[in-house]
């Protein structure tokens, strides 16, 4: 990868303050990829529940395939635990806002460990779904990442593909779409009974890079109604460490 060729950033880019709560949750993000599609608003915001807008730039929506490793993940105060803190996973997102708050909206987030599935579905109404996972360098440097849905009630989804950074890294210029698609510091749930719940992250700004993609399959948004098919838009992220919130009532 080339040298960055920016100035360093300020800590933070977000732009509202810190929960006076301490944070519940530490984790590190890793062969990160972005892959976003455009997508036509109106098949996006029958979708989210009541009390969340859908965010979009320049009257496009944007759906986000976001394939990693989730590693060093603890509560607060406690180290690592062994076979609990490290796992695959996949999300599919969009983008949303309340009270002035841009954040996330996720349709899926697939993983590989099922501890983490439960645990995040009761403590955060985050929709995680079992999913056997792999992700494997090949000998060009690419990572091989793929996915397969295995959780019993939901719809099968399956995604395929090598990616890996392919250009010189940067920070993204506040303004950008590099940095509206990536610069969100909050993310929504909502509960069985519609309930909206806000969730806060908080992490450095993120280091990112072009990036080159092969797809084999990607069937991640087909039981939400939208094929994801054509070019995406597409980011490399460096590693990153975030800290977050228990959700609370927006």
């Amino acid at each position: 990868m080339g040298a960055m060729n920016v100035e360093s950033p300020e800590p933070t880019d977000r732009t509202w303050p810190l929960p006076r709560q301490p944070w519940v949750m530490r984790m590190t993000w890793s062969e990160l990829l972005f892959a976003h599609w455009p997508v036509d608003p109106d098949r996006i915001a029958p979708l989210l529940p009541e009390g969340l807008k859908l965010d979009t730039r320049d009257g496009v929506a944007w759906v986000g395939v976001v394939p990693f490793l989730m590693s060093r993940v603890s509560p607060r105060f406690c180290p690592p635990l062994p076979r609990l803190s490290q796992f695959l996973e996949l999300n599919v997102r969009t983008y949303v806002t309340a009270d002035e708050k841009p954040g996330v909206w996720f349709f899926s987030l697939d993983a590989e460990s099922r501890i983490a599935v439960r645990v995040a579905r009761a403590t955060f109404n985050l929709p995680y779904m079992d999913a056997t996972m792999s992700m494997q360098m090949d000998e060009a440097g690419g990572l091989n990442y793929r996915s397969e849905r295995t959780h019993r009630g939901e719809p099968p989804a399956r995604f395929d593909a090598t990616y890996q950074p392919d250009g010189d890294r940067f920070h993204a210029r506040p303004g950008s779409l590099e940095h509206w698609l990536t610069a969100r510091y909050c993310l929504y749930s909502a509960d069985r009974n519609g309930r909206v719940y806000r969730g806060e992250i908080d992490h450095p700004p993120w280091t990112l890079s072009p990036a080159s993609y092969t797809e084999r399959t990607n069937t991640m948004g087909d039981s939400r109604g939208f094929r994801l098919s054509g070019s995406p838009h597409l980011l490399f992220a460096e590693p990153v460490d975030v800290r977050a919130w228990i959700v609370s009532r927006c």
